[in-house]
């Protein structure tokens, strides 16, 4: 049987990357994007690697859209082996807004309906599609940022990033994958947390250190672990994260 995966935010950067990743194992991936334009785009690229790729329009912000996704993915497929959730936003890094008083409440909800909210209603409509695989992965896409240990190290090159609602958002994402985990302790399902890495990306910039290909490989890991793989931990490509 074909293992499908879908990845949300994977138009471009490391969710286009993971979808390309992912395809060269044998996957089918569904590219899941706000465009269809760019969405489409990005499976025409795929496909013309050889990949095995569709189109999923999903936007995470929306419940109605990703209801709308879960439906058309039980109705083409009828299961769903692997869920990157990847799309995410990070305003204040663009906006070099670094303290409390430049980050309005507004902008805070924005950064929490993207990142949390959308996480949190993606897994719940696509969890059932995910229970009926025989190994079902979740892999949260989060970051260092998001570790209160790192966060609250003085001699941490993130320290000084103090980009308030996307740390919270990535900790409280990791809080979702904890939750997730023990509810999920007695099912086939495992899901984890995944720092990629500063990347080079619209999200990352010029300025990151590492490319799509290095940030991608520890979420395809993560997305194919054997049966005695982890449950419910967060790591990057050198293993655990501290929380």
């Amino acid at each position: 049987m074909t293992t499908i995966a879908l990845i949300t935010g994977a138009n471009k950067g490391i969710g286009f990357e993971v979808s390309r990743q992912l395809a060269k194992k044998g996957i089918q991936v569904l590219v899941g994007a706000r465009s269809a334009e760019k969405g489409q785009e990005a499976v025409k690229r795929l496909q013309e690697e050889g990949a095995s790729a569709e189109f999923l329009a999903i936007d995470v912000t929306s419940e109605a859209s990703i209801s709308q996704a879960a439906q058309e993915v039980a109705q083409q497929h009828s299961q769903l082996d692997i869920l990157c959730n990847n799309a995410g936003i990070n305003p204040e890094f663009s906006q070099q807004i670094f303290s409390s008083e430049g980050l309005s409440l507004e902008l805070l909800k924005q950064i929490y309906d993207a990142n949390v909210f959308g996480a949190f209603f993606v897994i719940k409509a696509f969890l059932p599609l995910l229970k009926k695989s025989a190994s079902g992965r979740i892999v949260n896409t989060s970051s260092t940022m998001g570790s209160l240990n790192d966060q609250s190290n003085p001699e941490s090159m993130y320290y000084g990033v103090n980009t308030l609602g996307y740390n919270a958002s990535k900790t409280t994402l990791n809080a979702l994958t904890v939750q997730f985990a023990k509810e999920l302790s007695n099912t086939s399902v495992k899901i984890n947390s995944a720092c990629p890495g500063w990347v080079k990306t619209d999200l990352g910039s010029d300025q990151a250190p590492r490319t799509v290909e290095e940030g991608a490989r520890i979420i395809v890991e993560l997305a194919t672990l054997p049966e005695d793989g982890p449950n419910g931990g967060f790591f990057d490509e050198n293993g655990s994260v501290p929380w």
